[in-house]
């Protein structure tokens, strides 16, 4: 399976992005980029890749851990930025991004001790992506328009475990399928 541990934002969030990106895809040049849909957008903690699926019960014990030992935290959408010269857009994050980036870290530790290779570990970063190129894009009218985006703040109170199933039917634009295939409830006190 291919897996990853993530922050999924709630629908009415997901909602307030939609009227953003909606705006961002009638900038000019907007149709020579890949937009995320809806069922895609998420807070990727850590990206595990292909798991055997001996291997799953094990991450998904120590992801309950890390869960249990994380308290809830406030988070919201705000503004946005790019990666690899417009490559990748995404919405960013405020509120508590140091807790976000604990459990991220957490997630990422849990995978290693399930004895799942992760290679060098990166400083978290918290953005959700909403567009992707192939090509260098020249992004800073998407970035404009995001710098004044703000969602609603909402309490993240659970990690997710997700599995993601690319694109196999070669229709352009297919997006990847995205599974929640575990819970967790953050439950430490604050």
């Amino acid at each position: 399976m291919r897996l990853f541990a993530a922050v999924l934002p709630p629908e009415d969030v997901s909602t307030e992005l939609a009227a953003q990106v909606a705006g961002l895809r009638k900038l000019p040049g907007a149709d020579g980029l890949r937009w995320t849909g809806r069922p895609g957008w998420h807070f990727t903690l850590a990206f595990y890749g292909e798991v055997d699926d001996d291997l799953v019960p094990d991450l998904s014990a120590r992801l309950a851990r890390a869960a249990h030992r994380t308290a809830p935290f406030p988070l919201a959408l705000r503004g946005g930025g790019q990666f690899g010269h417009g490559r990748a857009l995404w919405a960013g994050a405020e509120g508590d991004v140091q807790a976000m980036r604990l459990l991220a870290d957490r997630a990422e530790a849990a995978a290693r001790k399930a004895g799942l290779p992760m290679g060098e570990h990166r400083r978290y970063k918290a953005h959700l992506t909403v567009a992707r190129s192939r090509e260098s894009v020249e992004v800073r009218p998407y970035l404009a328009a995001l710098k004044e985006f703000r969602s609603r703040t909402w309490t993240v109170d659970e990690l997710a475990l997700v599995r993601s199933s690319l694109p196999t039917s070669g229709v352009p634009g297919e997006q990847p399928r995205y599974e929640t295939v575990g819970r967790w409830p953050l439950e430490a006190a604050g």
